[in-house]
């Protein structure tokens, strides 16, 4: 693995949100649930302890569905076709759906996103550039979704990147797998606990 200063890394959490984990959620409410992705947010805890106590960053990335007038979610034409459990409320701004879930609580930055990267139309590529980040760990769901998304979107900012193979998952473990092997072409990878040890 490459050298790195923790100082000016940032774990890149995406969309590990109560509207996505938790059985209160919207996806959960909908019975739409792994349990690779439940595993995700303890086993990735012990990278965000450690790089915390090594004065990184730790960036949460949170799927938002914007509320248009009367608080009806404005949902593209695929999402509401492939999801359409999702009703008003859910993945709203400021509500409980819509934060990082409790394990990896708390996060230095947050970024509303729209779409499946992370750095499309948001703030995230001016915030990292302000804080002097250069590093992303980035872990999250689902991986060959936002995660995929996000990462090569760094990678081509002339990020370097981290993938934690282990610390994304999706909703088939085949499409999780082959999506590891394609993102391994652009980005380093570690397990949560090869990561854990090292910064430590």
């Amino acid at each position: 693995m490459s050298d790195f200063d923790p100082a000016r890394t940032a774990l890149l959490i995406v969309d590990l949100q109560n509207d996505f984990l938790d059985p209160k959620g919207a996806y959960g409410r909908a019975g739409q649930s792994a349990a690779a992705i439940a595993a995700l947010p303890e086993r990735v805890k012990p990278v965000a302890d450690a790089l915390r106590a090594k004065g990184g960053w730790i960036v949460s990335t949170q799927f938002t569905l914007v509320p248009a007038k009367g608080g009806e979610p404005m949902i593209s034409p695929h999402l509401k076709k492939l999801r359409p459990f999702l009703r008003k409320g859910d993945f709203q701004p400021g509500a409980w759906g819509h934060q990082l879930v409790d394990t990896l609580q708390p996060a230095d930055l947050s970024v509303e996103k729209v779409a499946y990267s992370a750095f499309y139309q948001t703030r995230l590529e001016w915030l990292l550039r302000k804080t002097g980040i250069d590093t992303v760990i980035v872990c999250g769901i689902v991986t060959n979704g936002g995660v995929a998304s996000t990462l090569r979107d760094a990678h081509v900012r002339d990020l370097h990147t981290i993938l934690l193979t282990d610390g994304c998952a999706a909703f088939s473990e085949a499409t999780h797998e082959a999506t590891i092997a394609a993102l391994a072409t652009v980005s380093e990878t570690a397990t949560c606990a090869e990561m854990a040890a090292r910064l430590a």
